[in-house]
């Protein structure tokens, strides 16, 4: 098993020689960027100014990031300008988020062109775990835009020696298939339903459209089991996962060929995994909120940012070798799970894993509501022709091999269950899908997309 590339990359960056990342000059390195990242924060920023301004002056060691208050998504909704350690006129990238919170605003973060720099630096070494030069990659994430994700993406991977193909989210299933076989591309990075679309999709003689690729990189979203083996299962391929979002600078970690977590920018990012009820750091092994400091942005940096993801870090050392850090793949994110009658926990990863394994899924939609007759969970499922023929049995058991649906439904959930076929144009795009509920508007399907 190779070595993940993002060990002598780190390493380098935190000066090392030999080519080897290690542990103690790696955390020396994040206290040196953390002293200088709360100088420069102090003193250009004016949210920072404030908010830091009963917190410790100095930083003894990484644990003493404990006494520093958190950074939330509200905090950059209400006055993202006063964040800025730059001038306006140093910004090169502003990237505006439709808002998934309780003030209807959006979230804006900006960029320097040093910060995209970063972000470039760490998709070229990142993508060199599935790819390397010569091979063509179909990017089916947002390319319009220059510095997006889709236009940094295809930029590293011609740093790469790679084709980067830009083509935007699935509009259009067959279409895409025809793009992938014209290009001759022969890796993906996409959108894990619209990507499972791609790889269940029959022609009108129900037959697979014949492709072989050697890798896939998924992201965006929590990407089930039953996606990954269906994409390999197509297509004969590896499938990889992705960690990011726009507030780490879009990059955060990647897996590496063990395909058990993922390994972290740690040159860029510091990360704590924190009790989301009493904001107390947790140890190794234990679950809890993902919070991360930026270590060389300049142009907004953020301190203790809670992503509202739920994670932990995996003990143990790495099959692959590195004494970086493994961070679980992200299930599960506060607020997203549900209550169901008896105050059961229901999340769209559990229905991901129920419902995905069946070979004709391909997406759906879920969405809970009360009114006087009870609670209501409503399934709108996507899937395959042959499969909306054959009725709703095979769903209606999946669903029922959940618990916390068997053991609701017993305390008076009703459930409505509705499929459809698919007509090759994929219901979910760019954003995190969520069950919609009536009794939490700040969680609904697609937060936290970008809108420009």
């Amino acid at each position: 098993m190779r070595l993940t590339p993002l060990d002598p990359w780190i390493a380098a960056k935190v000066g090392q020689d030999g080519g080897r990342a290690d542990r103690l000059a790696i955390e020396a390195y994040q206290l040196e960027k953390l002293r200088e990242t709360l100088r420069l924060v102090r003193a250009r920023s004016a949210f920072y100014g404030h908010h830091l301004a009963a917190a410790p002056q100095e930083l003894a060691n990484l644990t003493g990031l404990d006494h520093f208050p958190f950074t939330t998504a509200d905090d950059i909704r209400d006055r993202p300008l006063q964040f800025l350690c730059v001038s306006q006129g140093e910004i090169n990238r502003v990237v505006t988020l439709s808002s998934s919170g309780t003030t209807g605003q959006p979230k804006r973060l900006y960029f320097t062109a040093g910060d995209q720099e970063s972000t470039l630096d760490f998709f070229h070494v990142g993508m060199s775990t599935l790819v390397g030069p010569g091979d063509r990659v179909l990017i089916l994430l947002p390319c319009e835009t220059p510095g997006g994700v889709g236009d940094l993406l295809a930029t590293a991977l011609e740093r790469l020696g790679a084709v980067g193909l830009r083509h935007g989210p699935v509009r259009d299933v067959a279409k895409t298939l025809e793009v992938m076989i014209r290009e001759g591309a022969n890796s993906l990075v996409g959108i894990p339903t619209q990507v499972l679309a791609l790889a269940r999709y029959r022609d009108e003689n129900c037959r697979r459209v014949p492709l072989q690729l050697k890798s896939a990189l998924l992201t965006t979203d929590y990407v089930p089991p039953a996606i990954v083996a269906a994409v390999e299962g197509a297509w004969g391929c590896q499938v990889y996962n992705h960690y990011g979002m726009t507030e780490m600078g879009l990059g955060g970690g990647v897996e590496c060929q063990a395909r058990r977590g993922y390994h972290l920018r740690e040159a860029d990012l510091y990360v704590e995994i924190v009790d989301p009820e009493t904001g107390q750091r947790l140890p190794e092994g234990e679950q809890g909120e993902v919070v991360f400091t930026t270590l060389t942005r300049r142009g907004m940096p953020l301190i203790r940012y809670r992503t509202r993801d739920i994670s932990r870090f995996l003990p143990g050392p790495c099959p692959c070798g590195t004494v970086l850090k493994t961070l679980a793949r992200v299930r599960e994110r506060i607020r997203g799970r549900v209550e169901l009658p008896g105050e059961l926990g229901l999340t769209m990863a559990d229905l991901d894993d129920a419902l995905f394994p069946l070979e004709g899924v391909l997406d759906f939609q879920a969405a809970l509501s009360r009114d006087a007759r009870g609670v209501l969970l409503d399934l709108d499922v996507q899937v395959l022709p042959p499969v909306a023929s054959e009725g709703l049995f095979g769903l209606e058991q999946a669903l029922s091999s959940l618990p916390a649906i068997r053991r609701a439904r017993e305390l008076g959930l009703y459930v409505s269950l509705r499929s459809s076929p698919g007509k090759g144009h994929p219901a979910s795009g760019p954003g995190k899908r969520a069950i919609v509920s009536d009794s939490s508007p700040q969680e609904r399907a697609g937060s936290d997309e970008p809108v420009r």
